[in-house]
């Protein structure tokens, strides 16, 4: 469901997914929005009153996090088939893939300048990634429960992870 609160408070809603939605982006102009399903599938939204909305079928396992890059042209997602996937969003074009993890991806963010991706998995780890080489450069292991979600510090500095442990980690990835 979206709600549109200018003027008036008037929901859309938009089916289509077969199974429990996940996770949820919206680009910075407010036309499109981005989900996330346990049906496998990445769904485009046009953010109008009829919904029409594209399918991107890349993972073989549900897809538990989706995010934009700041400017919205790039789209992040991560599943339980333990990849992470970037598409170009104005045409839909698939870029790369990277095997980030061990376990499900349940959490993914791009940098604010977008050189840099950022991962949480149920494999207890968070991984930050190079977007150039598609390399993990640098792997925390501090948690000692799966990663439900990570997200970088506006000024790109840090990136801060919560756990099914109970707690909040924060680093600093300059150092």
């Amino acid at each position: 469901m979206v709600w549109n609160f200018k003027p008036n408070v008037r929901p859309y809603r938009y089916v289509g997914h077969r199974g429990p939605v996940y996770s949820v982006a919206v680009t910075p102009n407010g036309n499109t929005i981005i989900s996330g399903s346990a049906d496998d599938t990445i769904r485009i939204w046009n953010n109008t009153v009829e919904g029409f909305s594209q399918v991107i079928k890349s993972h073989s396992a549900p897809v538990k996090t989706v995010s934009l890059s700041q400017d919205g042209s790039l789209l992040l997602s991560g599943s339980d088939d333990k990849t992470l996937k970037v598409f170009q969003l104005a045409d839909r074009r698939f870029m790369f893939s990277i095997n980030a993890h061990n376990h499900w991806v349940k959490s993914s963010e791009f940098s604010p300048d977008t050189r840099l991706i950022a991962s949480g998995s149920e494999d207890h780890t968070v991984k930050l990634w190079d977007m150039t080489s598609k390399a993990c450069i640098c792997t925390f292991d501090d948690h000692i429960a799966g990663v439900n979600t990570v997200r970088f510090h506006p000024d790109g500095t840090c990136i801060s992870a919560g756990s099914a442990d109970r707690s909040i980690k924060i680093w600093d990835i300059r150092s």
